[in-house]
């Protein structure tokens, strides 16, 4: 299965899907590219590292969607790795109705909670602020419905009375490097 990420930011979520790779813990998953809506992003020397192809792709025109001629080149890139999965791990834009038709169920994302509660920006955030005693991670398919898509799975964590939102998020973080791998791997194997 060849699997294509993309990702706005540092790349921790990539980290743990390519150190999975390494270790032989993805599967018949393949990493094959990584793109990035960020030309300094710390993912795109992540997976240079990992020795798999990684290049930023020009979103513009806007900034918080993927639409218009920004998607065309998302479009053009992707489809040019030939993808079987493409898993969105810290990709900070709305994916719109051109993209997802090109790769139509075949995008996957990792949300920081337990969907449908905290959808939408700092979920953790979110969590921390309403005094939930549980939150987590959630894996689901990308449909136009940000954040509303079929939940593939859910790693729970639990909110302790001593936790500080730092805390909490380093919490969170480390329960969604166990749970996309494990994910992807399940997906390659035809779960």
């Amino acid at each position: 299965m060849r699997v294509v990420i993309l990702g706005s930011g540092r790349g921790s979520n990539a980290e743990a899907i390519l150190l999975a790779q390494q270790a032989g813990r993805l599967g018949r998953a393949n990493v094959v590219a990584v793109f990035s809506d960020q030309p300094q992003a710390g993912i795109l020397a992540l997976g240079r590292s990992f020795k798999v192809r990684s290049e930023f792709v020009d979103p513009a025109p806007f900034k918080t969607k993927l639409e218009g001629e920004g998607e065309g080149r998302f479009i053009t890139a992707v489809q040019a790795a030939q993808p079987d999965l493409v898993v969105l791990a810290g990709f900070m834009r709305v994916l719109k109705p051109g993209f997802l038709g090109a790769f139509a169920g075949k995008v996957i994302n990792l949300h920081p909670s337990l969907l449908p509660s905290f959808p939408g920006l700092d979920g953790i955030g979110q969590a921390f602020r309403r005094g939930v005693k549980v939150t987590g991670c959630t894996v689901h398919r990308v449909t136009l419905d940000v954040d509303g898509g079929p939940i593939l799975d859910q790693a729970v964590v639990r909110i302790e009375a001593s936790d500080t939102l730092d805390s909490l998020t380093a919490k969170v973080h480390a329960a969604e490097h166990g749970l996309l791998p494990a994910v992807i791997a399940r997906l390659s194997q035809g779960e």
